[in-house]
């Protein structure tokens, strides 16, 4: 399904559907295609909003977890958003806690999905030599339970930022980023209700990550899904939305 691009001011976005707020946050290789079943399901109960994260376009010094929280906080704000379900994949759940730990007022729920910030294995040590499209394809499988998730179109996608040398730079300044932000001693203070979605064979961000927010955050909920890696929401759709869809009904602004 393609998906209207919409402009305000500098901010770009995708927005269907009515109701309560739901802000997705994608991350670092996100793509639209990664919400699809997940817009398409919760458009007919809430107002579905989709940043396109600057990844790219942010200056050297804000290439980081703190420069996209500022962003979003900016786009809620040019958007008069209040009371956001925020949802958080990877990169995204980071910056969306980050963004709450600022803005609690201003946030219903946070629901969090293979998110760093605390522990992620990236894509090693080494940085993959511009071309190796081998190389790209077998740690874009590794993201999924079942590596036939990743399309040659997702890899083709992966590949084309990792072969742009100024797109390069920047994913390995926010994946230092995301490491250096542990937010470990601060989850603490983050009071709204949170729901962790997990896939139970997530090698980026493993089980023990999911446990451990669930240890740090006061009001979680930790739900496993089965046969599932890094990106439930993609992968294991129908499980995915059924859980979200119970978690956001609880908690109706």
């Amino acid at each position: 399904m393609q998906y209207e691009i919409k402009h305000l001011g500098k901010f770009k976005f995708v927005e269907e559907g009515e109701g309560e707020p739901l802000v997705l946050l994608h991350g670092l290789f996100g793509a639209l295609s990664n919400f699809a079943p997940l817009i398409d399901h919760f458009k007919q109960t809430h107002r579905v909003l989709i940043p396109m994260l600057p990844l790219f376009d942010l200056s050297v010094l804000d290439t980081s977890v703190n420069g996209l929280a500022k962003h979003v906080q900016k786009f809620i704000e040019a958007k008069g958003l209040n009371k956001v379900h925020l949802l958080g994949n990877s990169l995204g759940g980071h910056v969306g806690l980050v963004y709450t730990l600022r803005e609690q007022h201003k946030v219903q729920t946070i629901t969090l999905t293979g998110s760093s910030g605390l522990f992620e294995n990236g894509m090693g040590e080494t940085y993959p030599k511009r071309g190796d499209y081998e190389f790209i394809r077998r740690k874009t499988e590794l993201t999924f339970y079942d590596p036939k998730v990743a399309t040659k179109e997702l890899v083709d996608e992966v590949y084309s930022i990792v072969n742009n040398r100024l797109k390069a730079i920047k994913v390995i300044a926010l994946a230092k980023s995301a490491i250096r932000h542990n937010l470990g001693d601060e989850l603490q203070q983050v009071t709204v209700p949170t729901c962790l979605i997990w896939g139970k064979n997530d090698t980026i961000t493993p089980p023990m990550v999911a446990e451990e927010f669930k240890s740090l955050i006061p009001n979680s909920e930790l739900h496993w899904i089965d046969k599932c890696g890094h990106a439930p929401m993609m992968e294991v759709p129908d499980e995915f939305n059924k859980i979200l869809d119970q978690f956001l009904d609880k908690h109706k602004g």
